[in-house]
């Protein structure tokens, strides 16, 4: 059984602050980790959850409902529409909150640097969600399609300003992407969200979208895919049969983005230790770094061993991680979620 060398935080950790988060992160991993996230602390907590408080701001939007839906940390999970008689593509959207959370966590991230806590070389790492997810999650009906280029030009806005504010050398971009897989899956509660969308099969058009925001990361920054079946409440929204949806997107995404990606994440559920799930996986087109979320705080490195053995016996080399983000884990679990990447992986 081939060892795996190197693990990656997925993005959320469930601390309090960045400062923490970095700090246990580089003690705990070390050798293991080539970016280290800031844990998506604050609002960012529940993902993109935090985006229609921002958005309901804009003139020309307005949020579904009498009353607010409660979604933790003050939040409130209204859907969104467009204003009866607003041409959207004038809407315009405040800043979305990622550009500012990612300058204020870098300058920790380079004071630990300068610290020695944070070992030279290692890149800090910024997670961004698809505007596919947020259009798809907080639009319904025609919405989408008016409001997607909107939105988009503001999520680019938000990397323009990260890219600005950061040394590229210093800087690593990491694409989220699980609505994509939903829609793919035709999961429920996704399975129509793009038939007033685009016509036809979503496919080609996930792909377009996804390698467009790949080749908006310049070359000289690190960009990464995480492929996601979500994690509400620890459950996905789908259970793959197998790899091959995931190995299928991959696959088209690389072929059609210009530039190298660093590297690719994929799930991996904590009941299939199985030859089965990972088969597809010998068709996967080589990434520079391939990470296999295998590690589940569930059966801690007694399970994330057998899922090793299991993908061991298709890919050759790869490193390690959990399924998703881990800030919504139990309290008092994310020392044994990070022990156990240690346990596994090998340092690089």
């Amino acid at each position: 059984m081939s060892e795996p060398r190197g693990a990656l935080l997925v993005g959320s950790v469930n601390y309090d602050d960045v400062e923490k988060t970095m700090r246990v992160a580089a003690e705990m991993l070390g050798g293991l980790l080539r970016r280290i996230p800031d844990g998506e602390v604050g609002t960012r907590f529940h993902w993109i959850m935090f985006q229609p408080d921002v958005l309901g701001e804009a003139e020309g939007l307005e949020r579904v409902g009498d009353q607010p839906i409660p979604f933790g940390a003050g939040l409130d999970a209204r859907p969104l529409r467009i204003a009866e008689g607003t041409d959207a593509a004038g809407i315009q959207l405040p800043p979305l909150g990622y550009a500012a959370a990612a300058l204020e966590s870098y300058a920790i991230f380079r004071r630990l640097r300068d610290e020695g806590v944070i070992g030279e070389g290692v890149r800090f790492q910024v997670s961004l969600p698809t505007p596919v997810a947020v259009v798809s999650s907080f639009f319904s009906g025609d919405d989408r399609a008016a409001i997607e280029p909107v939105y988009a030009a503001a999520m680019r806005r938000e990397l323009e300003e990260i890219l600005t504010g950061i040394p590229h050398h210093d800087l690593a971009v990491q694409w989220d992407v699980a609505s994509e897989m939903g829609i793919i899956e035709r999961a429920s509660g996704y399975g129509r969200v793009m038939d007033a969308w685009w016509p036809g099969d979503p496919f080609d058009g996930l792909v377009a979208r996804l390698a467009e925001l790949v080749d908006a990361v310049p070359a000289d920054v690190e960009v990464g895919v995480h492929l996601c079946y979500g994690d509400a409440g620890e459950r996905h929204f789908a259970e793959p049969a197998d790899a091959g949806n995931l190995v299928r997107y991959a696959n088209a995404v690389i072929a059609a983005a210009e530039r190298e990606l660093s590297w690719l994440h994929l799930p991996v559920p904590i009941d299939r230790d199985d030859q089965a799930y990972f088969a597809p996986l010998a068709d996967l087109t080589p990434v520079r770094e391939l990470y296999l979320g295998l590690v589940h705080r569930e059966d801690g490195p007694e399970g994330a061993e057998r899922r090793i053995a299991a993908a061991s016996r298709v890919v050759d080399e790869f490193g390690v991680a959990t399924e998703c983000g881990i800030g919504r884990a139990p309290a008092g679990t994310t020392e044994g979620i990070l022990r156990t990447h240690a346990e596994v992986a090998r340092a690089w």
